[in-house]
């Protein structure tokens, strides 16, 4: 594939045409537009290597395996609020993770809570799959929208940070709603479109970039999960890096090298680990809390659930 192919795209939301669509972000050749119908911010045309995944199989696999980033994921401190979340509507049951990466998120659930979850996690990078299996987590390989469970049925989905990487999110959620059991939760973490970052960044904001082919707002994510099928239950706004923001201002929009974006995550990580900065911790958290009560927290989270009556595919 040529790494300069691109792909035309519809709104992944309601399926008005792409070429209705409006421009809202130009950031060098990444061209992000408005839906005329629904509002849904997203990239078109997009890299065809990022919308058909085999740039996560591949050059991807060097970032997500690096030492730095491998150190940070597998800390206690990385999933806590995702798993704090996670705990609140799923105690015990079968959970696939989709997108899993290097498998952290479902390690952490087996090691905080043996015996109470059976995990698999999938993803289309086949290193970073790799990675997962070495930690003892099991695996599924393959495109998620065509591998076959074998009629297994979970209790709960989750997409950490996903939806905002696939051409066809849509597709992913009725996947999702179809392996749900009834009564069945599912879990969707995205950056949150209308967050106080990228109100002031706007495109210098490292989160729009290539990889990212969505923009979801809170109302659009749960749009998303109805059109699939899927009922919202909870609203949850989370994380704020200003670290992150403040160099993005300094940068003026320029790209983040992966190996910068590792390195960062690696420090704020020793830093929440660190009993003499608990002060700032605290005030952080203080901070996080009142841009979560306004919506304006880097990150959303819908928790969904398949209806107990719902109990077709």
């Amino acid at each position: 594939m040529s790494p300069t192919a691109t792909i035309t795209r519809d709104c992944p939301l309601c399926g008005a045409s792409g070429a209705a669509a409006s421009p809202f972000w130009q950031k060098a050749d990444l061209r992000v537009v408005r839906c005329p119908d629904c509002g849904l911010l997203f990239v078109n045309p997009a890299p065809a290597a990022m919308a058909e995944g085999a740039f996560y199989d591949s050059d991807a696999a060097a970032y997500y395996l690096s030492p730095a980033k491998l150190e940070s994921d597998y800390a206690g401190v990385r999933f806590e609020r995702e798993l704090r979340l996670f705990r609140r509507y799923c105690q015990r049951g079968a959970v696939l993770d989709v997108g899993c990466s290097t498998g952290a998120f479902l390690f952490q659930l087996q090691q905080r809570w043996p015996g109470q979850y059976t995990v698999l996690g999938t993803d289309v990078s086949g290193p970073a799959l790799d990675y997962a299996a070495s930690r003892g987590v099991p695996v599924a390989r393959g495109a998620f929208l065509e591998l076959d469970f074998g009629g297994r049925r979970f209790d709960a989905i989750t997409f950490w940070a996903v939806l905002e990487h696939l051409a066809e999110p849509r597709r992913f959620l009725e996947r999702a709603r179809a392996l749900l059991a009834a009564g069945g939760w599912c879990f969707a973490l995205v950056p949150n479109r209308r967050s106080l970052a990228l109100r002031c960044l706007g495109a210098r904001s490292r989160t729009v970039y290539p990889q990212h082919l969505n923009y979801f707002d809170a109302d659009a994510l749960r749009e998303l999960g109805r059109r699939a099928g899927l009922e919202p239950r909870a609203t949850h706004f989370t994380h704020f890096n200003p670290l992150a923001h403040w160099q993005d201002w300094r940068r003026g929009g320029r790209p983040v090298p992966e190996p910068e974006r590792a390195a960062l995550l690696q420090r704020t990580t020793a830093w929440k680990q660190n009993p003499r900065l608990q002060p700032v911790g605290w005030l952080y958290r203080c901070v996080e809390t009142l841009l979560a009560a306004a919506s304006l927290a880097d990150n959303v989270t819908i928790v969904f659930q398949k209806t107990r009556s719902d109990s077709g595919p």
